[in-house]
């Protein structure tokens, strides 16, 4: 422990020490230029001219001005020349000093008192300062092993007085200046060795943690260098090839920044992708981000963002080419007409961008399968002079499939639309998006709400996709949506495209369909000539009308390339020669029997209304419109079995219209003069054949009514007539949709007497002149007027017969 004397028994001149400290046992030289220090040892050797021994000082630290409590006795060693040759003096560190007041002396230096710090250390000494001496030199050793300080190990191995071995890491530099003052003040041996300790501890960690971060910090630094000259000499192996192929140098440069700051884009999107850039060139090449990177910047580099084709504003040309390439569907030629046409004035009075939105449309074809969907989209790109991509929408169930992926999953992909700006070169194509009613969603999200901005013109200048993540303007795009069934596609959806229906052809339109399209195209496919075989007008009516019953014309093109096909293998076959002519006559022997035999044409006691309780009704499917007939009986009252049975796979709706129709009948039949009474004992069955097909929806009201009054009254319906429309309790005709399929239907079954709703009379102008010359059409308001029109006259004599249900 340090002892203290109680007297200051010294006297010495100060010699300051600005920022330094100097511990017992170290010997430092200090310049003599210096005036204080000059001054100091001036007056040391004056005093010690009366005194035995060397000149004394007091080495004492000064930080920031103020002298510290503590200094250290020190003995002038030697005066002379410095390393430098400037005047110096070698002074040695004796003890602590406890300074005092000040005092007098001789020279211009400070005196003061001071009283020498005493210590004392156990001897021997304890376990724990023993295990402390050993760890502070084995410390000491291993910094100055690094140091390469081999000839100070043995001269601090050798120190064995805790005091003295404490005051040795004075010489240390790492120590701060705050840490020495501390150990000089430090008057208790052990403690200072303590505080010794620790700091050359926390130094030899702070060293290993340099010294390991330099390691990795150099070890990048070769891998780096040695990537480098490995990717050089690739490269001018590289180089080396291309020549030898003749390939021109830098035909696939990888400079991403001189393409981006070349290519023609939009400035947003030059922003953006320079942004990329700055990250690929800071990304290693072993990283997956850059290879992500990259694919990002070839599919924008890629995009026509300022590339869009001039439209052909000729609208007559473009009529004569909507005319030439399909016959019939004049509500979409009118559009893309009238569409030309605005688009033609805008630009003439410079009106070609409004609000950042530009001219495009938005239109959806709905109808049956075959009438020509598809296909009119490419003619509507060729009248317009665009470029046409089709998107297969069929069964996507995934909203990524259209608004793309995020960039951060492997393989990620933009969606099917930007692939579709890509795939046209343009920024202004017609887009198909083909069977838009048969999008699904699941967990993976729903397609056609990611629809919804792409197809509304009020949103579609600034549609993000998830990949590209930079706006992608659609508003001059033209898209036309196909659709068999309106219903099938979402409210929000339907409500941002203008809907056209195509409803079917005329048997007159089939004709001149399979004359100018499908018959010469099929030719072709078999390999024949025109003048080789010729079908002629009747041949053609007679497969549109006997062999394919459809909407459209794809059962059509089926029979025709069907026939050719048979033709050609019998000429191969030496059966027949060519040129042919086709004619109604030879179809039995061609493709054998015809499927669909009008009602009309069949033998009277054939065909299904020949028994009262049959009516014929119109119906709209999915396939477009078609005949339904409806089948009503009474059970034998000996069953009891009373009540209304329905089948056929009824919906809801027409479940409830047979329940009216029963409910008419019972409440107005004495007025109708229907025998009503066996209403109430037996009961009424309702059939529609064809059970396997889903039915739905109220236009079966008058029919079922019709069929109920048959049977009631034996009156048979007559087999030209067909009938459409809700009925209500009071016998009310209230108007139904798709009057013009249902015509269509009507007519090719041959059917001569349509009945529909008064309402719906406004409906008829859609409907062709040439189907309607050959319809009687009555529009009723009232079931009795129905009952007038569809039963025959009741035959005089006999009872009627009433069929029975088992």
């Amino acid at each position: 422990m340090a002892a203290e004397s109680p007297a200051f028994t010294l006297v010495l001149p100060v010699l300051p020490l600005d920022d330094e400290v100097v511990l017992p046992g170290m010997v430092v030289p200090l310049d003599l230029s210096d005036a204080e220090v000059r001054a100091a040892v001036e007056a040391a050797q004056a005093a010690a001219r009366s005194e035995p021994g060397k000149p004394r000082v007091l080495l004492v630290p000064r930080i920031d001005g103020t002298y510290a409590k503590t200094g250290v006795l020190g003995t002038v060693e030697q005066v002379g020349r410095l390393a430098d040759g400037d005047p110096g003096a070698l002074i040695r560190g004796r003890s602590r000093v406890r300074i005092g007041a000040g005092t007098t002396g001789p020279g211009a230096a400070l005196w003061v008192e001071g009283a020498r710090i005493e210590e004392t250390v156990p001897d021997p000494l304890p376990g724990q300062v023993a295990e402390l001496v050993k760890e502070y030199k084995a410390l000491a050793t291993e910094w100055l092993k690094k140091r390469g300080a081999w000839q100070v190990v043995d001269r601090v191995q050798a120190i064995d007085d805790v005091s003295a071995l404490a005051d040795n890491s004075g010489y240390s530099p790492f120590l701060t200046t705050d840490q020495k003052v501390e150990l000089l003040e430090t008057a208790d041996p052990v403690a200072r060795l303590k505080l010794a300790t620790q700091a050359l501890r926390d130094h030899l960690a702070e060293q290993e943690v340099a010294e390991t971060i330099a390691k990795d910090v150099q070890e990048g630094v070769d891998k780096q260098q040695r990537e480098f000259l490995l990717r050089r000499q690739l490269e001018a192996v590289r180089k080396e090839l291309r020549e030898l192929n003749g390939e021109k140098d830098g035909e696939e440069s990888d400079d991403y920044r001189a393409r981006v700051e070349a290519a023609d884009l939009p400035e947003k999107v030059r922003e953006a992708a320079l942004k990329e850039v700055d990250k690929l060139e800071r990304a290693s090449d072993q990283s997956p981000e850059g290879s992500w990177i990259r694919t990002w910047l070839d599919t924008v580099l890629e995009m026509p963002w300022n590339e869009r084709t001039e439209d052909a504003y000729d609208i007559q040309g473009a009529k004569e080419i909507l005319d030439a390439e399909h016959a019939g569907l004049d509500d979409v030629k009118a559009r893309i007409t009238e569409y030309l046409a605005v688009r033609k004035r805008r630009s003439e009075r410079g009106l070609g961008v409004i609000g950042g939105r530009r001219g495009g449309a938005v239109l959806a074809l709905v109808g049956p399968p075959g009438v020509g969907k598809t296909s009119l989209g490419e003619s509507v790109a060729h009248a317009m002079g665009r470029k046409f991509v089709r998107v297969a929408l069929g069964g996507v169930r995934d909203e990524a499939e259209i608004r793309g992926h995020r960039r951060t999953y492997v393989g990620a992909l933009p969606g099917r639309i930007v692939r579709a700006i890509k795939e046209a070169g343009s920024m202004n194509p017609v887009v198909l998006l083909d069977e838009i009613d048969k999008v699904g969603s699941d967990f993976r999200g729903d397609p056609a709400a990611a629809l919804l901005e792409v197809l509304d013109p009020a949103q579609n200048h600034t549609f993000r996709d998830h990949y590209l993540e930079v706006e992608l303007d659609l508003s001059d795009v033209v898209f036309l949506a196909t659709a068999n069934v309106l219903e099938a596609i979402p409210e929000a959806l339907a409500d941002r495209m203008e809907i056209v229906r195509l409803d079917g052809y005329t048997e007159d339109e089939k004709i001149v369909i399979a004359r100018d399209h499908l018959l010469p195209r099929q030719l072709e496919r078999a390999g024949l000539d025109r003048d080789e075989v010729t079908i002629n007008e009747g041949a053609l009516r007679k497969l549109a009308g006997e062999y394919t019953r459809e909407a459209g014309v794809r059962n059509l093109e089926r029979s025709v390339a069907r026939l050719l096909r048979k033709i050609a293998a019998q000429h191969e076959l030496g059966e027949r020669e060519l040129p042919f002519t086709v004619t109604p006559d030879e179809l039995r022997g061609l493709l054998g029997r015809p499927h669909h035999v009008p009602e009309s044409a069949q033998d009277p006691a054939e065909r299904r209304t020949a028994v009262p309780g049959v009516a014929t009704g119109l119906a709209v499917t999915g396939a477009g419109g078609d005949v339904l007939f409806v089948e009503a009986s009474l059970a034998d009252p000996e069953t009891g079995a009373a009540g209304l049975t329905l089948t056929g796979q009824l919906g809801d709706v027409m479940k409830e219209s047979a329940q009216i129709a029963l409910s008419f009948l019972r409440s107005h039949g004495a007025e109708l003069e229907l025998p009503v009474g066996d209403l109430k004992d037996r009961g009424v069955h309702i059939h529609f054949p064809a059970g396997a097909v889903p039915k739905d929806g109220p236009s079966a009201g008058i029919t079922m009514t019709t069929a109920l009054a048959s049977l009631l009254s034996g009156r048979l319906v007559r087999t030209d007539v067909a009938m459409t429309g809700e009925v209500s309790l009071t016998g009310r005709v209230l108007p139904i949709g798709g009057v013009k399929q249902k015509l269509l239907a009507a007519h090719r079954a041959g059917v001569t007497t349509v009945i529909i709703p008064k309402r719906n009379e406004p409906d008829l102008d859609d409907v062709p002149a040439e189907v309607l010359d050959k319809l009687d059409v009555h529009a009723v308001t009232d079931v009795r007027q129905v009952l007038e029109l569809a039963l025959a006259p009741a035959t005089s004599g006999a009872a009627p017969e009433v069929p029975v249900a088992a």
